[in-house]
């Protein structure tokens, strides 16, 4: 069986679904300015109903990180790490830009770390902030990258 190096990203299979959740999950339980809108199994259960659509690749063994990409809208739909600071969140950007010409995402309001992070990376804010989609109830910003 091959070594996996888990310093690169690689497409995620079906059984990184739960790893993935895990991510996210942890990001919610310890950033105060996000409220808990769904409990772990509906987090979980929205990656099972987004895998057809998505591409989503995952960094780390054990998963410590993930990218996910609607490529029809060119959207990063979510971006996530165990250890903000770490490379992982720029490995898993890498690989969503390879191949495209522009890609966009929005971004929490109160995620400054986020933003200052994307724009290192070559994203740019346009407009300004957006009201959150309900049920989210977080203000948003758009950024948008170009190659």
């Amino acid at each position: 069986m091959p070594m996996i190096d888990a310093s690169k990203p690689r497409r995620a299979t079906i059984d990184d679904i739960p790893a993935c959740a895990a991510v996210i999950n942890s990001w919610i339980d310890r950033t105060d300015w996000f409220p808990r809108l769904y409990g772990p199994e509906v987090i979980q259960q929205a990656f099972h109903d987004a895998w057809d659509k998505r591409e989503i690749f995952v960094i780390g063994a054990p998963v410590e990180g993930y990218v996910s990409l609607d490529p029809a809208q060119r959207k990063i739909a979510a971006l996530y790490t165990a250890r903000p600071g770490a490379g992982l969140g720029k490995a898993l950007l890498d690989t969503a830009k390879d191949g495209r010409e522009m890609l966009f995402l929005h971004t929490h309001v109160p995620n400054e770390a986020a933003q200052r992070f994307y724009r290192r990376e070559g994203f740019v804010q346009v407009g300004g902030a957006l009201p959150p989609e309900p049920p989210e109830i977080v203000p948003e910003i758009r950024m948008e990258w170009r190659a």
